[in-house]
């Protein structure tokens, strides 16, 4: 087991991973992480007698997602990265991410006291029936343009963490997180909708914005694929249909894009969000969960 590994080894892991099981094996945040060498967190690999990468592990403040390649799984590679993770979180408690909710994940985790504490869900739609050129109604003094680099950042995490004081990974996302994703090829402004009272460039005050993300071919499917990436309303500024009007907006923009289909992620307990999706049209694609374990 060692912290040293050569990221090229890791994405082509994560991609054998990926084509075998349908869905991606570890989560953007991790991802990125990994990719751009960002500070904290733990790095683990294990590996064949002749070097070859079996296994790959992220531990983060409390939180981990590991992955085995699929020409050696059920050889104890599985076992041997759970072990690691469970001595580098010590004394704390743990939530593992099992993406896709495969059944090796069970066989792992339950054994080793974690139990299923969230349950995420991918649902998607298709693109047809948005409109291409929706006229949302507005109040009066708002209006809706697109993220400008440099100006709104700020901003938007203030409110990204007002609208998510209730979730434990996107409330906190930091100054940090954002330039990560705002470095990534798929990142674009135009797809990044901000709703302004005011001037933004003359103390204005941003009351939601909707983020989309359009995934390429193979990312998320055969085709390239729209995502509702973030879609969040400060609380001050509820009731007043802003929500309705960013989603058609963001809709419309992936539409423009000649998108068929969009995906968006929520938490399976968040009842209100997933009726209005499913009345939306949006249907449930897949599954990730959360287990967690306290230490014992």
């Amino acid at each position: 087991m060692s912290d040293p590994l050569d990221v090229d080894d890791v994405l082509a892991l994560l991609r054998a991973a990926a084509a075998a099981d349908g869905v991606r094996p570890l989560s953007e945040d991790a991802e990125l992480r990994l990719q751009h060498r960002a500070p904290g967190g733990h790095d683990l690999a294990v590996r064949l007698p002749d070097g070859a990468l079996a296994g790959y592990a992220r531990v983060d403040d409390g939180a981990a997602e590991l992955v085995v390649h699929p020409a050696f799984r059920r050889r104890g590679f599985g076992r041997a990265l759970l072990d690691e993770v469970l001595a580098r979180a010590g004394d704390r408690p743990l939530r593992i991410w099992a993406h896709g909710d495969l059944p090796g994940s069970a066989e792992l985790l339950a054994p080793r006291g974690f139990t299923r504490a969230r349950v995420l869900l991918q649902m998607r739609m298709p693109l047809a029936g948005a409109d291409a050129g929706p006229n949302p109604v507005l109040p009066d003094d708002v209006h809706v343009e697109t993220f400008r680099p440099g100006r709104d950042e700020d901003a938007w995490l203030r409110v990204n963490a007002r609208a998510f004081a209730w979730h434990p990974e996107q409330g906190l996302m930091s100054r940090a997180d954002l330039e990560l994703r705002e470095a990534e090829p798929w990142f674009d402004p135009a797809g990044f909708l901000m709703a302004w009272r005011g001037d933004p460039d003359a103390e204005g005050v941003l009351l939601g914005s909707h983020w989309t993300k359009v995934h390429p071919p193979g990312d998320a499917g055969e085709e390239a694929l729209g995502e509702i990436y973030v879609l969040g309303v400060d609380p001050d500024a509820q009731g007043m249909s802003l929500g309705r009007a960013l989603t058609d907006l963001g809709l419309a923009h992936l539409r423009t894009r000649g998108l068929t289909g969009v995906l968006l992620y929520v938490e399976e307990d968040n009842t209100a969000a997933v009726r209005l999706y499913e009345s939306r049209g949006f249907r449930r694609s897949a599954v990730d969960v959360s287990w967690h374990r306290d230490p014992v």
